[in-house]
């Protein structure tokens, strides 16, 4: 069975920020994700971290410059400085927070412009920062219209020419189901890019359990594949307290 880590942007967000820490290592949870810890202190978010002994497995960027700004645009063309200037932001909090991986989102545009300008920006971070590790993660068309990256084929393409060793796959239950139609297939096909896995049942993004996908069987395929990472829950419980939604881990 995999190990599984909270994400605890959508995870117990009954909860103040700061607390949520504490109430995922209650839970069960030794590692957490956090999409976008820019609105607070890092050094707050690390005592967070580090007083209930969670590893920070992930985090997003490059971090909106405001709140409901677009979440990415690593692929928008004539966007390079930006970008470069909110990776470098999203470094300082990397030192800090030391995650094991940055997400880096595509944005919203398209074409060959836009996939260049993706492969370039990916190219400068990767080689700006060695010892990080980075990801980019297909998201399905209908939660994210116009986003660049909506396929699991276009991301291994996009691997293969930004070629670089800390650049990896981030595979996702709910995204890989609502684009492909069956997340076990797109599993097969691609989990040897995989560098992290996130889950979320189909079609209300939901815990596992709730949709029609058979977790039981997706997990072995983890497993089965070789698989050795944290296996994050990404998904919006359909309960009012987060801890009732978690009875399938177990």
């Amino acid at each position: 069975m995999p190990k599984f880590a909270a994400n605890i942007s959508l995870l117990f967000s009954e909860l103040p920020y700061l607390d949520r820490f504490q109430a995922a290592a209650d839970a069960g949870f030794e590692a957490v994700e956090i999409l976008y810890p820019y609105e607070t202190a890092a050094k707050e978010t690390q005592r967070a971290l580090m007083s209930n002994g969670l590893e920070l497995l992930l985090i997003n960027a490059p971090p909106p410059n405001y709140t409901g700004g677009e979440p990415g645009y690593a692929a928008v063309p004539g966007g390079e400085d930006r970008f470069q200037r909110d990776i470098r932001r999203a470094l300082r909090y990397a030192d800090v927070l030391r995650p094991g991986m940055i997400h880096v989102m595509a944005g919203y545009e398209k074409g060959a412009e836009a996939q260049q300008t993706y492969i370039r920006n990916l190219q400068w971070a990767a080689d700006r920062a060695p010892k990080q590790k980075f990801t980019i993660e297909p998201l399905n068309g209908g939660d994210q219209p116009g986003y660049f990256l909506d396929d699991y084929n276009l991301a291994v393409e996009i691997l293969e020419a930004v070629d670089r060793p800390n650049v990896g796959l981030q595979f996702d239950a709910y995204h890989a189901q609502m684009i492909h139609g069956d997340a076990a297939q797109v599993w097969d096909s691609f989990s040897t890019h995989a560098t992290h896995i996130q889950i979320g049942a189909a079609p209300a993004r939901s815990e596992p359990g709730t949709g029609s996908m058979d977790f039981n069987a997706l997990f072995n395929a983890f497993d089965d594949s070789g698989y050795a990472g944290w296996v994050s829950a990404e998904y919006t419980p359909s309960t009012k307290r987060t801890e009732d939604s978690l009875g399938w881990m177990s």
